[in-house]
């Protein structure tokens, strides 16, 4: 009986040994490695170059708060990865609704717009992750007087920002998951090289 656990027992061994030589190490290394031959600029972190100078990734937001640039979708996080989570408030938190109503008057102000406008909720709310570097369109198209302003821009200028927008604007992930969307990061780099 005791050979025969003991025997049990070194065949085990040696399956765990087998698969964690398969699972733990060749299969991340094959994975890895077709990901770097097909996919290089995703499997090494989607980064965005400026001047040959990563400035950021494609896939975290970050924070503008300038007004000649276009501003991100809030953060509860400030978009540190790290924690990576939101707010956590309810929708019957006071707290929230404070938030929310001090985001909106700073975007009408600063944005120069009605108090009738309708303002995309990413503007005013920030989102589940804290990472999101999208916004709407239709959010970019109301930051557009305030960036022309501050970077005094004339209607040549303005017609390409305009027109950086609707090149940047991805559709919907296989066309009918969620909705149109602008990389932030990526928009704002654009907006530097309008001469």
């Amino acid at each position: 009986m005791f050979n025969d656990m003991k025997t049990q027992t070194i065949i085990a061994l040696k399956i765990i040994l087998v698969l964690t030589v398969i699972i733990g190490l060749l299969y991340p290394l094959l994975i890895t490695g077709l990901s770097q031959v097909f996919f290089p600029h995703k499997a090494n972190g989607s980064m965005i170059k400026k001047d040959g100078i990563i400035i950021g990734s494609e896939l975290i937001g970050q924070v503008f708060d300038s007004a000649a640039y276009f501003w991100s979708r809030p953060s509860a996080i400030d978009y540190n990865p790290l924690p990576s989570s939101g707010s956590n408030l309810g929708p019957t938190s006071a707290k929230l609704k404070k938030l929310v109503n001090e985001r909106w008057v700073a975007f009408i102000s600063m944005n120069m717009l009605k108090d009738s406008t309708t303002i995309p909720v990413e503007m005013i709310t920030a989102s589940s992750s804290g990472l999101d570097p999208h916004i709407s369109p239709e959010a970019a198209f109301l930051q557009v007087e305030r960036i022309t302003n501050a970077r005094h821009f004339n209607d040549g200028q303005k017609q390409i920002l305009i027109q950086c927008i609707k090149d940047l604007t991805e559709a919907p992930q296989l066309l009918y998951l969620g909705k149109e969307r602008i990389n932030v990061v990526l928009l704002n780099v654009e907006i530097d090289k309008i001469k």
